[in-house]
């Protein structure tokens, strides 16, 4: 049964999706699009428009192929986009696409939260990623992971309930934690807190998108996910857990 807790200190570890909480995926992506939607003549669709696209052709090629890794299942989705938008594409230009994560910006609040946040709780990731680009990534966090899995490590992409699976065998494994201390810290509601509901998280919601309309870059979620916080920023949960702390002392 799902208790509401009452305070962020309550748990042990927060586990972290990167990209779209912590990594700002959408410029990354869209500014790595570039090129293909000027070639397409799509300077004028809206931004969200192009994201939607690119989460429809994303989330259906990890379900097809679900042990490849992503760097190469996004030169792969280059191609699909290229075919919906007409136009062709050099295997070059989509394998420059697979590569581009780790120049996806972080966002400007993240590694100051993070590394306020480890020194109250373990941290780790449950990332789509694959491990090469993931570290292009944790350079621009300027913090270390306790514990980082990627889907490359796992064999599935979230919301597969395979890669949550594997994050509470390794919380159990090597930290000795069970679900219970685990509070599940994520942007997307279709990745993350759909998934976690099942298992029974509790999770706290970074709204990345609160000033926006639409689901961007993830696609809606099924049903009505819950979570347990909710913050329009990561530092906006760093300060929440500062007020604890101040009552608490």
């Amino acid at each position: 049964m799902h208790v509401t807790p009452k305070r962020l200190s309550d748990f042990k570890v927060l586990a972290f999706d990167t990209y779209g909480t912590l990594i700002d995926w959408e410029t990354g992506i869209y500014q790595s699009l570039l090129p293909l939607i000027e070639q397409a003549g799509l300077q004028a669709h809206p931004r969200d428009a192009i994201l939607e696209t690119f989460a429809r052709h994303e989330a259906d090629q990890q379900t097809q192929t679900p042990d490849m890794v992503y760097m190469q299942l996004l030169a792969v989705v280059y191609h699909r986009l290229a075919r919906e938008w007409g136009v062709q594409v050099s295997a070059e230009a989509a394998n420059t696409f697979g590569a581009s994560v780790p120049d996806w910006p972080e966002f400007t609040d993240s590694p100051h939260a993070l590394q306020y946040l480890k020194r109250h709780f373990r941290i780790v990731t449950l990332t789509n990623c694959d491990r090469l680009s993931y570290r292009g990534s944790n350079l621009r966090l300027r913090v270390a992971f306790d514990g980082i899995y990627t889907a490359q490590d796992i064999g599935s992409y979230k919301p597969n309930p395979r890669n949550f699976d594997y994050l509470l065998q390794r919380l159990q494994d090597d930290f000795g934690l069970g679900p219970g201390d685990v509070l599940h810290t994520a942007q997307s509601l279709f990745h993350d807190h759909a998934p976690a509901n099942a298992f029974g998280l509790a999770s706290a919601w970074i709204d990345r998108r609160h000033a926006n309309e639409g689901w961007g870059a993830t696609l809606p979620p099924a049903g009505s996910p819950r979570w347990d916080f909710r913050f329009d920023s990561l530092l906006a949960m760093a300060r929440a857990h500062q007020a604890e702390q101040a009552v608490a002392s």
